[in-house]
């Protein structure tokens, strides 16, 4: 096999640290990037790995290259701390890795639960997230949110799934809401987008339509309607911080 790094960033993760490098302590290496966590998080993954590092956050990409840098070996996973790789994932991963693989990067499926319940549907499965790479031939994209690799060749398909405990609770979402709109805003004034009333309007309509109607999302039931609700309300508080956004700098 070659030998594999793992990466994770993490900031006041201590109720999900511990699982997560319980799934992974098969690599041969893994990295923690801490961005200054106030809870237990660095105290628990000094006890899964030696290569913690307590680091000031400067956002997603930057953070992300900063643990990058860390690594040892070419090939890297790249997990959330909410995110768990199963036997049957390790396994597969064990197995690719000991064929010396032509492909640069290789994407998986992800199961993920929301408050507590697994999405089948909403288009949330599966969604395929390309997280294992050979780091000289992918680099992380430079958006402020929602990061992913831009790889350099071709990118395989692992079939088991990555497990993702995103959202316990509704508080946990709309506090990530709050922070993920004000990145996405931002990035939406540098792409050079403007605001338009009934255009947001529309876009949030739409993104109920798409996830309950379209993708199914009825079908996951109580947790799909909400989901669907939530999503709309997400993109409609984007483009309401791009207006404020727009209007402050007029100023």
């Amino acid at each position: 096999m070659n030998p594999l790094s793992v990466i994770i960033i993490s900031k006041n993760e201590e109720a999900n640290i511990a699982e997560c490098l319980e799934s992974i302590k098969w690599a041969h290496e893994i990295i923690v990037v801490d961005a200054e966590s106030s809870d237990n998080t660095v105290k628990i993954a000094k006890n899964f790995t030696k290569k913690v590092f307590v680091h000031p956050w400067q956002g997603f990409v930057e953070t992300k290259n900063y643990a990058l840098s860390k690594t040892s070996y070419d090939w890297v996973l790249w997990l959330d701390a909410d995110e768990r790789v199963t036997d049957e994932l390790r396994d597969e991963i064990i197995q690719t890795l000991a064929t010396s693989p032509y492909e640069s990067a290789f994407d998986v499926a992800r199961r993920a639960f929301f408050l507590g319940k697994w999405i089948r549907f909403c288009g949330w499965y599966p969604q395929r997230v390309v997280r294992l790479f050979n780091k000289n031939r992918a680099n992380f994209s430079p958006v402020s949110v929602h990061e992913g690799l831009d790889v350099n060749g071709a990118i395989g398909f692992l079939k088991n799934d990555l497990l993702h405990f995103t959202d316990p609770n509704i508080f946990h979402y709309m506090e990530k809401l709050n922070r993920y709109t004000t990145l996405a805003s931002r990035d939406l004034h540098y792409k050079g987008r403007n605001f338009y009333l009934f255009g947001t309007i529309f876009r949030a309509e739409w993104q109920f339509f798409k996830m309950y109607i379209m993708r199914l999302g009825f079908l996951d039931g109580t947790h799909g309607l909400l989901l669907s609700l939530l999503s709309s309300y997400y993109v409609f508080t984007k483009y309401m911080k791009l207006w404020e956004r727009q209007n402050q700098l007029r100023k």
